[in-house]
């Protein structure tokens, strides 16, 4: 597993919360091997886990939480395709063994090298399935608009993994709309629900997954992508009525921005259009899907190098 990369073993990336274990390469390797993983994906795994250890990613609270989140890793550019990872039919699902073992690696290291182990470093109540290897890669091909890397300020041509403090996601099945808004006000209504952190702890992100079939339809209007983060964030809300009967009302200081006229203000799940993160990936079929976060985390974009 250590011939694919030139690093030293005995380097340290990074410490892992809770338990700030140090992971270094050598432990990235054996837990990769432990996953199933080829040594090819080992700039992959590293590049990941620095990706995680950054500030604003917050993986300390993302391992401790009572909130079933894990992270998502998306890989774009040309690496993605020479690993043959999944971005078609079934991203979030089995039969490919990039997405499942580069997925199951990393939480290997979360479990054995940070600490996060169900019950004492990892609180979460009911978990995810998502826990084991949750692991995609953006359809490109199937993109009408720029990729997630190329939006980010990444070249085409370079290879990145964004990682992403992600729930389960939540399917958006739409067969009938033939019109964007129509398609759109589906898919925003999918992604404001009163359950979610999104909504109560909203200085965060949303994670849009348009499948091919989807983004088409949309596209074949003129709608840019901007276009779709606007409507969606316009849209993507909770009356202040509704949110008022439950969920995290009143735990959080989000009021304080939110300028509300009336208990029919909507309060939306972020709060920048920019926030609303819009992809895409999977197969045919008219299926999305939305992705929210754990809320307290910022999703981080890193190059995929082995530079030593």
């Amino acid at each position: 597993m250590l011939e694919g990369t030139s690093r030293d073993p005995q380097r340290v990336i990074g410490r892992i919360p809770p338990r700030w274990g140090d992971a270094t390469v050598e432990k990235v390797a054996i837990n990769a091997v432990m996953a199933g993983c080829l040594p090819v994906y080992m700039p992959v795994l590293i590049t990941a886990l620095e990706a995680m250890l950054a500030p604003e990613f917050n993986l300390y609270g993302i391992q401790a939480t009572t909130h079933p989140v894990a992270p998502l890793l998306i890989l774009n550019g040309p690496l993605a395709r020479q690993l043959d990872v999944n971005n078609s039919y079934n991203i979030y699902g089995p039969g490919w063994r990039a997405n499942a073992t580069i997925g199951r690696a990393i939480r290997l290291l979360l479990l054995n090298v940070g600490g996060g182990v169900p019950g004492s470093g990892d609180r979460s109540t009911q978990g995810s399935p998502a826990k084991f290897a949750f692991c995609i890669a953006e359809n490109e091909t199937r993109n009408p608009w720029s990729s997630l890397h190329v939006e980010r300020g990444f070249d085409a041509a370079a290879s990145t993994v964004t990682v992403w403090g992600g729930e389960s996601p939540h399917n958006v099945n739409d067969h009938v709309s033939q019109s964007a808004p129509n398609l759109l006000t589906t898919i925003a209504d999918a992604a404001a629900t009163m359950g979610m952190n999104n909504l109560y702890l909203n200085d965060t992100e949303m994670l849009i997954v348009l499948g091919p079939e989807h983004a088409a339809t949309i596209a074949a209007e003129g709608w840019t992508k901007p276009d779709v983060q606007q409507f969606l964030f316009e849209q993507a809300r909770v009356p202040v009525r509704r949110a008022k009967l439950g969920g995290m009302w009143g735990m959080q200081d989000w009021p304080t921005w939110l300028h509300i006229q009336d208990e029919d203000t909507g309060i939306p799940v972020v709060r920048r259009w920019q926030d609303m993160v819009v992809m895409v990936a999977g197969g045919a079929g008219k299926h999305s899907s939305c992705v929210p976060t754990f809320g307290a985390t910022r999703s981080v974009t890193r190059e995929i190098t082995d530079a030593a």
